[in-house]
């Protein structure tokens, strides 16, 4: 009952504390989509490092940790740290251009064409990776109700978690995201560093130890499978909307990039806390049924009681931060990049501000009924959203720091890596190498092969344009 206090309390406290951040700070459509370019310092780091470490970290990237061991977990790991020492350049370039979305950035350089498709791409996968989110939250508070003698649907759990979701992002957008997402950054890393301690005590006293395989370098696995799993990492951070939105919301291209510091210090933390907790964890469960829940279910069995709780709000926290972060990426798509451009060029900023809290609630329905009725579709978000890293990334960087790449070589990037992820995927994956691999390669020779064969005759689409008179 414990947990689901302290969950419960967290949850509430930290929309209220939303809510109370927009009343005061949030008077414009800018202010909810880049907290008015006057996001501070330390609010930005927190909400960089709380956007990226969600609940893929604690449960998808912890059973690869379980699984191949500690060696593996930080091999895998390394992809955030060299992709946050690649964004430091491309940070300044980015709060430079003044452009708050991917498809922003895509039409600058690629045209029309260009922005819509990657508008598409961006809402379609992180409406899907909002649906996994709201299921994970839910099913941290079904576990834990189970566990206290409560029983409570799965259905409720999932309205009650994606409703102060939605109201954290309705009420001030990425004011209240940012400034939530610091308070859980600190309980995130707080809270696993304190564990840890206790964690070692017990699996000393008990003599645990680590079977020998998940002691070697490789963990067993191939050096494709760790490949696979690094690069789709990489290059999701490198062209990531919701990194490029937070950049656009410092004061200057300076503290864009100092923040992207504080990002990688912040990042190592997290990482270390993970590969430890999971590490003696490993060592306590020989066998799970389920790995995914190897985090959850050592700070219930194993912590005392504060500590599991103040566990399990950190979990908890991971899944929140990249929800709502994820939901108010996908509504400034939309209104941004599709109802400002094409459907309502003269809207007032009144007119902006109801069409982007009024889709944050829809893709917050939408979402639900993915994770209730089409479970199926969503492992094909997920695939999606694996897509993101071939499709987007590779153009997106091309578009902020090549002056040779043409729109044609930018759209050929976009549907090649699209194209390849797509029919590498039907053919189940073939020798075992993850799409990635050969999608992101495909991606960037056809951005290089077709811009050598094309021009670019329009000015405006030109690298200096991107950055004129911003």
């Amino acid at each position: 009952m414990t947990y689901i206090v302290a969950i419960s309390a967290y949850l509430v406290l930290l929309t209220i504390f939303g809510l109370i951040v927009a009343r005061k700070k949030v008077k414009t459509s800018d202010d909810m989509v880049t907290g008015g370019h006057r996001i501070p310092f330390i609010i930005l780091v927190g909400t960089l490092l709380a956007t990226w470490c969600g609940g893929g970290g604690i449960t998808g990237s912890a059973s690869v940790v379980y699984t191949g061991g500690p060696w593996v977990g930080l091999i895998t790991f390394a992809a955030p740290p060299i992709g946050i020492i690649l964004l430091y350049f491309i940070a300044g370039k980015v709060r430079k251009s003044n452009k708050v979305t991917v498809p922003e950035i895509m039409g600058a350089r690629y045209g029309k064409a260009a922005s819509i498709i990657a508008a598409l791409c961006v809402m379609l996968a992180y409406v899907g990776v909002l649906a996994t989110q709201l299921k994970a939250a839910a099913d941290i508070i079904v576990l834990l109700c189970a566990s206290s003698g409560i029983e409570i649907s799965h259905g409720l759990a999932l309205t009650i978690c994606t409703a102060l979701i939605a109201i954290i992002t309705v009420g001030g957008g990425l004011v209240s995201v940012a400034y939530s997402d610091a308070i859980s950054a600190l309980l995130m890393i707080g809270g696993f560093f304190l564990a840890i301690p206790f964690l070692i005590g017990v699996a000393n006293s008990q003599g645990a130890t680590l079977p020998p395989e998940k002691m070697t370098i490789t963990g067993g696995m191939s050096g494709w499978e760790l490949l696979g799993y690094f690069l789709p990492s990489l290059a999701l951070m490198l062209g990531d909307q919701n990194m490029l939105q937070r950049f656009a919301s410092a004061k200057n291209s300076d503290e864009a990039k100092k923040s992207n510091i504080g990002m990688f210090i912040g990042e190592i933390l997290v990482i270390i806390s993970i590969v430890l907790v999971v590490t003696q964890a490993a060592k306590l469960y020989p066998t799970l049924d389920v790995p995914s829940n190897v985090i959850f279910q050592v700070a219930v069995d194993y912590l005392p009681l504060a500590f599991g709780a103040l566990v399990m709000c950190a979990c908890m926290a991971f899944i929140v931060t990249t929800a709502d972060s994820y939901l108010l990426s996908s509504a400034t798509n939309l209104t941004n990049d599709i109802y400002v451009k094409y459907i309502r060029k003269d809207a007032t900023d009144k007119q902006k501000m109801l069409v982007l809290r009024g889709t944050i609630i829809v893709f917050s329905f939408i979402a639900v009924a993915l994770t209730l009725y089409f479970p199926t579709v969503l492992s094909l978000q997920m695939t999606a959203y694996t897509m993101y890293g071939a499709a987007i990334t590779p153009a997106i960087l091309f578009a902020l720091f090549s002056k040779k790449v043409t729109p044609a070589g930018g759209m050929a990037g976009i549907l090649v890596g699209g194209l390849v992820t797509i029919i590498w995927t039907l053919m189940g994956t073939p020798y075992g190498i993850q799409c990635a691999i050969v999608a992101v390669p495909a991606s960037v020779i056809a951005i290089l092969i077709v811009s050598a064969v094309t021009r670019c005759n329009d000015p405006k689409r030109s690298l200096e344009a991107l950055y004129q008179d911003n």
